[in-house]
């Protein structure tokens, strides 16, 4: 058997994989991809990507039903299901080949095939039922991860689905239950209900969104209940029976008080787990805790040689996350070996990674909530400023919404901020920032925003932690 040596090869080519290839080739590493499916992985092809595209289509069908606010005359109203999906999968296939652009411009070489770490050092690849070997002085496991199933709640892909075939539905469903409302379940409850299914979701925790600050969980689902989606929080689902058209859900709520609701459909959105199987980790004595790969701060497993990133390693599960793991890891790996051009790397602090949500009202957040930093010991100054008392957000109809500040009183350090409305996947970046280069209440105070911006309700917030709001 002939082998393919390299310096640096990657299992996976997500959003964690193909960014730390293009960094591994950048820094001269000879560098391969072990790829199974498409380039891009399930993030560009089968998650974030393509649920965006949905979204956005549900979001302009929105507008189109609310033109009279704005004095406009619109026609006859309708969406095209099957062009609405195939506008989604376009922009994926666009994207996926985008990647193998970067791949051959960076000189990364792409192997198609299912790759199993055979011992630190050697991948078997195997394709077509023909077995190569691929050889690498340093293995980046980087396999991500898939839609989490239990033994009651397995998805069809007809009646029960996961988020894969929710991307891809032959018919918009009369009647939707959504079990889970992380930013998976609460998009797609978004998405059909904006088409008009009558949605419910089912949440275990006592509120939805339930790694977001209470105050913005509370208002967004404030916000989906007056947009008609049903919520039902502290509440599980212990059956479905599956009909010939229809699914009969069994949901316990509080008390073990059971109820039983008819569907067309179910989506399931529990959570994931890592792709651990199957791909060598056994054998080679590499360590996985509650379905993930176990690292360290920088990536590396405790095998020689062998590193694992993204999904695979855990939460948060954010295809951001994990391209910024892959640059961190293959730099530390460089530096190592001794290139010097290397400096001020360290490990990434996850404090600093921006989460976000597009549903109606959208949702995002960066750092602590204010539970948490009062749990950790911290006097808090809290600051807040509603969308109503901005004039870009009246201007444009978009006056739903709240921003969050949360400082240590003591420092002025900004701990976290967290936001609900429209367009707040694009602002939070920017207190990403200011968490990122350490900046006090002082330089947010002095920094100036453009007006008229939505970004502005930024500097309100912060001001207001301190009782110097202008506007409110």
């Amino acid at each position: 058997m002939t082998a393919q040596k390299f310096d640096m090869v990657v299992l996976g080519s997500g959003p964690g994989g193909y960014v730390a290839a293009i960094r591994a080739a950048q820094l001269g590493f000879k560098t391969a991809v072990v790829e199974r499916a498409e380039l891009g992985g399930i993030c560009l092809n089968w998650g974030c990507i393509p649920t965006k595209a949905l979204l956005r289509s549900a979001e302009v069908f929105h507008n189109m039903k609310h033109a009279a606010d704005y004095g406009l005359v619109a026609g006859q109203l309708g969406f095209d299901l099957d062009k609405v999906v195939s506008r989604s999968r376009g922009i994926a296939a666009q994207l996926s080949g985008g990647i193998k652009h970067l791949m051959k411009k960076n000189k990364v070489t792409v192997i198609e095939g299912n790759g199993v770490l055979v011992k630190p050092g050697v991948l078997s690849v195997e394709k077509d039922g023909k077995k190569t070997e691929v050889h690498g002085t340093d293995i980046i496991l980087a396999t991500g991860a898939r839609a989490k199933e239990l033994p009651h709640l397995k998805a069809d892909g007809e009646l029960v689905w996961t988020y894969r075939h929710a991307l891809t539905p032959k018919a918009v469903p009369g009647k939707l239950l959504v079990i889970g409302s992380g930013a998976i379940g609460i998009e797609f409850a978004s998405f059909y209900n904006e088409l008009g299914s009558d949605v419910t979701v089912v949440e275990m925790m006592d509120r939805v969104m339930p790694v977001e600050d209470e105050e913005i969980s509370a208002f967004a689902a404030k916000s989906f209940k007056s947009q008609g989606i049903k919520i039902m929080t502290e509440a599980s689902v212990t059956k479905l029976d599956k009909k010939a058209k229809s699914v009969v859900c069994t949901v316990e709520g509080k008390g073990g008080k059971s109820e039983q609701i008819e569907v067309d459909n179910v989506i399931i959105a529990i959570g994931i787990d890592g792709n651990v199987e199957n791909i060598g980790l056994e054998q080679n004595k590499i360590k996985v805790d509650r379905g993930h790969v176990v690292t360290d701060e920088w990536g590396h497993t405790g095998v020689k040689g062998v590193h694992a990133i993204g999904d695979l390693t855990g939460p948060p599960w954010l295809a951001h996350k994990a391209s910024h793991e892959g640059v961190i890891l293959v730099e530390k790996i460089a530096r190592d070996k001794g290139n010097k051009e290397i400096k001020d790397l360290h490990p990434m602090d996850k404090g600093n990674i921006p989460g976000c949500t597009y549903c109606r009202p959208q949702v995002a957040s960066v750092g602590m909530t204010e539970k948490a930093a009062i749990a950790a010991g911290y006097k808090v100054n809290v600051g807040r400023f509603p969308f109503i008392g901005n004039g870009k957000a009246i201007a444009m109809g978009e006056a739903e919404g709240m921003m969050k500040t949360v400082f240590d009183a003591k420092t002025g350090e900004l701990l976290g901020a967290h936001m609900v409305g429209a367009e707040v996947t694009e602002m939070i970046q920017g207190y990403t920032v200011a968490r990122t280069l350490e900046t006090t209440e002082i330089e947010l105070m002095h920094t100036v925003f453009p007006h008229p911006t939505m970004s502005e309700m930024m500097h309100e917030a912060v001001l207001d932690a301190f009782g110097k709001a202008l506007h409110f």
